[in-house]
């Protein structure tokens, strides 16, 4: 699998009973809050409670969590025998969407209660869902236990980073030959992830079936990696140019990434002085989360060793983001989360610098707090400092 690859290769999916825990921690947090029950809508909190990873689309899948009976699951007909593959929850089931009753209305009906939290709600539906309800909190109970993962959660998202991992170093260990032979942004993606995808379903094809596994990535060169979010196309990269590659990664349902600027041929010194702002950022991350600082804390000092190495104009995002059954959860490295960094929480670690006509650079790491250290999930900004990080020409 690779000189650096070290994938365990024995995980499984979670079994019903961890999702029978959570489900009953939130009926837990319901009664808590002295509510009848929690209709979960978000999608993401829909597969957290039950394990489903069902087809995201117009027509609203929802979850009732009753303090005080049996969750039902509540989805379009079309998906009636999926659903009922899913063990200890009841199925109920509506015909087709819009439908002449909104179904979001139908699961307000079948759930029954007076005292309901909803995840989220779209504002239209907001007058006619509060009418037979004596309470209606639109708040997710859900964020705080996800946000704090389990550790067969993270054992899944570990493994997921050292596949994104090997996807970098495919990349760097074939890229070079590959420019050389005239390949492009496009050749060099289809072949690191048609690598690693070969990989990682002859290691985990079989035993993770209905779950969702897989590889997302992006290649950009030169100008272009200025605008991380465009198409990969058929531009071949040029020497002298820097190369952003950013790998997602999905096992099991949870979501790891893994990134690096590789530059082709030799790394100039203002090129070493923007990887080195970007190492710098990426070192005060680590070390505000292990302070146990507030999301928001932990972006402004991450972001502020970038200002500190006159790149402050070249900041176009937050440090980072957190990770799970959603490849982009709460809580955010951002402006505005005042979430306290602690244990259990994963996040992403993306210092950027973008000079649009000119170039642009980010590294991805995934991190796990822990009690008394972050753990660094993926390896390959560590196993390739700056000055490795060269395809040659």
């Amino acid at each position: 699998m690779g000189r650096h690859h070290t994938v365990r290769g024995d995980l499984t999916p979670l079994p019903p009973s961890f999702h029978e825990e959570v489900r009953q921690r939130l009926r837990d947090r319901a009664r808590d809050e002295e509510l009848d029950g929690l209709l979960l809508l978000a999608a993401g909190n829909v597969t957290y409670a039950t394990g489903w990873h069902f087809s995201r689309n117009e027509r609203p899948v929802g979850l009732w969590l009753p303090v005080d009976s049996e969750p039902l699951l509540l989805v379009p007909f079309l998906e009636r025998e999926y659903a009922m593959d899913v063990p200890g929850i009841e199925v109920h089931t509506y015909e087709e969407f819009p439908g002449t009753t909104p179904p979001v209305l139908w699961m307000l009906d079948q759930a029954g209660g007076r005292r309901i939290a909803i995840d989220t709600l779209d504002a239209a539906l907001l007058g006619d869902a509060a009418v037979n309800l004596d309470r209606l909190d639109l708040i997710d109970y859900v964020l705080p236990e996800r946000a704090v993962k389990q550790e067969a959660e993270l054992d899944l998202i570990r493994e997921a980073a050292l596949f994104a991992d090997q996807v970098l170093e495919r990349l760097l260990t074939e890229g070079g030959d590959i420019i050389s032979q005239g390949g492009t942004e496009a050749d060099l993606l289809a072949d690191c992830t048609g690598h690693v995808r070969t990989m990682l379903s002859g290691t985990y094809g079989a035993i993770f079936q209905g779950t969702k596994m897989g590889i997302t990535a992006s290649v950009h060169s030169g100008p272009r990696a200025a605008l991380p979010h465009g198409a990969v196309t058929n531009r071949c990269p040029q020497p002298g140019e820097p190369i952003v590659a950013g790998i997602g990664c999905s096992l099991g349902g949870y979501h790891a990434e893994s990134g690096v600027t590789l530059v082709l041929g030799e790394i100039s010194d203002e090129q070493r002085r923007v990887m080195d702002a970007m190492s710098e950022a990426g070192t005060v991350t680590i070390d505000a989360l292990g302070q146990g600082q507030s999301c928001t804390q932990v972006n402004e000092a991450a972001l502020t060793a970038i200002h500190d190495a006159d790149l402050g104009d070249t900041i176009r995002h937050r440090i980072g983001h957190g990770m799970g059954v959603e490849g982009h959860e709460a809580p955010w490295l951002a402006p505005g989360d005042e979430t306290l960094a602690a244990p259990g929480m994963v996040f992403s670690c993306e210092p950027g610098v973008y000079r649009p006509g000119l170039d642009g650079w980010r590294t991805i790491d995934t991190l796990i707090v822990g009690q008394d250290r972050v753990e660094l999930a993926s390896r390959f900004l560590t196993r390739h400092p700056p000055e490795s990080r060269v395809l040659a020409c």
